[in-house]
């Protein structure tokens, strides 16, 4: 198949296959006509790159797994170095999920604190010459 289709064929465009091209991830292979050519080897890798993509992977983490498909391994992450990979990419994960989890904590905290300031100053607005509630965020009085 010629760039065109492998592009439609992939839902990506000519310019990334031929980025790819230029990075090393897809072969560089030319018809007697000068055009690209391309098998279904090169769909299924290029179907694990961009598999790998939405899953967060920077376009270079995708070489181990690009070079063991080319090594004839049918799924192209059995291979050493892209298991280590996945590792490596779990352990950022779980980096990252250890942050939101601190930053929702402390959401949940000020949300807290927000909503008890609100309730003290609705008491206090209730007892006769108490404060009026204010909003802080533009003057406004209930």
């Amino acid at each position: 198949m010629r760039i065109g289709e492998l592009a439609a064929r992939t839902g990506t465009t000519t310019r990334t296959l031929r980025y790819y091209e230029s990075r090393g991830l897809l072969p560089a292979r030319r018809g007697s006509n000068g055009y690209r050519t391309y098998d279904e080897d090169d769909l299924k890798l290029l179907r694990q790159i961009r598999t790998l993509q939405d899953f967060g992977f920077e376009l270079e983490e995708t070489r181990p797994f690009v070079e063991c498909l080319r090594a004839g391994h049918p799924e192209g992450d059995s291979c050493p170095a892209s298991l280590a990979v996945y590792r490596r990419k779990l352990g950022e994960l779980d980096a990252l999920i250890g942050e939101l989890q601190a930053v929702r904590a402390q959401v949940g905290e000020q949300l807290t604190r927000a909503e008890l300031a609100r309730d003290e100053l609705a008491a206090g607005a209730e007892v006769p010459g108490g404060p009026e509630p204010v909003c802080e965020l533009g003057g406004w009085t209930r």
